[in-house]
């Protein structure tokens, strides 16, 4: 029996979608979006072009992952040391645009029931790097969405899996701390992970990386330590809903290992 269409896909994501198992959808995706200095470049346009551009890729992809009942789908949108290595007026720039993607968005995340949340060193981004009122947008839109129950979209900003894992035991310590002294603290992967900025999602079951680049970029280092990884050479403004598909399509052809042999070979060696 096929699959029924979700409601919303267009005809190309349709065809990609009827050869997709449902039931074996991951629940959670995590995407490095990447390539919009490139795409700007090669049309000889400023690279703020490319990061205007990749705001319609990001429309396009939370879309099409809600409408087929992704769970959870994570965006690397800006790393800790992205403010050291872009110029400044590149980095106010994709301030400006967070604040109107947050501002425009918002009701259509509430009409797909998308629940908006962060990870990343929210704390310490000091105002003259994230403007005051591009901090009360972030929490005007994750206030907006909170009550809303279908995929959870988390965008990672100043995060870097390095620091993650740092405040994490820094977390941990303190907690220990508080009930009885650092003595006792209690060292396990779940330990470390219940202190994680994502400690409220499942690991990602699939991580997507634009450009053609072959590397994590310090993103989700603990997460992804079994996560199938899949590289596109399409940069991110031409990302759409059907190239996140075809991406789900190539990793419902994987064989999940998770450390341990392929299947057909613990059969053959019986």
């Amino acid at each position: 029996m096929q699959a029924k269409i979700p409601a919303g896909l267009d005809h190309k994501e349709s065809e990609i979608y009827r050869r997709l198992d449902p039931a074996r959808l991951p629940k959670h995706i995590a995407i490095i979006m990447d390539g919009n200095g490139r795409w700007a470049r090669r049309r000889h346009l400023p690279r703020i072009a490319g990061h205007r551009a990749g705001v319609e890729a990001v429309r396009s992809t939370v879309q099409t992952a809600a409408r087929v009942g992704i769970s959870a789908l994570t965006l690397y949108a800006f790393s800790e040391e992205n403010w050291k290595k872009r110029p400044v007026g590149e980095v106010s720039f994709l301030m400006s645009l967070l604040s109107r993607y947050l501002k425009a968005e918002v009701p259509t995340l509430n009409k797909n029931n998308i629940r908006l949340e962060y990870i990343g060193r929210q704390h310490e981004l000091r105002q003259h790097e994230l403007p005051l009122a591009v901090q009360e947008k972030m929490r005007w839109a994750r206030e907006a969405t909170a009550k809303n129950t279908g995929m959870v979209l988390t965008l990672a900003l100043n995060y870097s899996a390095r620091t993650e894992l740092v405040d994490a035991f820094k977390s941990m310590v303190h907690a220990a701390a508080r009930n009885g002294g650092v003595e006792h603290v209690q060292i396990s992967e779940q330990a470390i992970s219940n202190h994680l900025y994502t400690r409220s999602l499942p690991d990602p079951d699939l991580v997507i990386r634009t450009s053609g680049e072959m590397r994590l970029s310090n993103f989700l280092l603990w997460q992804l330590a079994y996560a199938e990884i899949y590289v596109t050479t399409t940069l991110w403004p031409e990302f759409r809903g059907t190239h996140l598909l075809e991406a789900i399509a190539e990793y419902q052809k994987r064989e999940r290992r998770y450390g341990g042999l392929m299947e057909s070979a613990n059969h053959s060696r019986g």
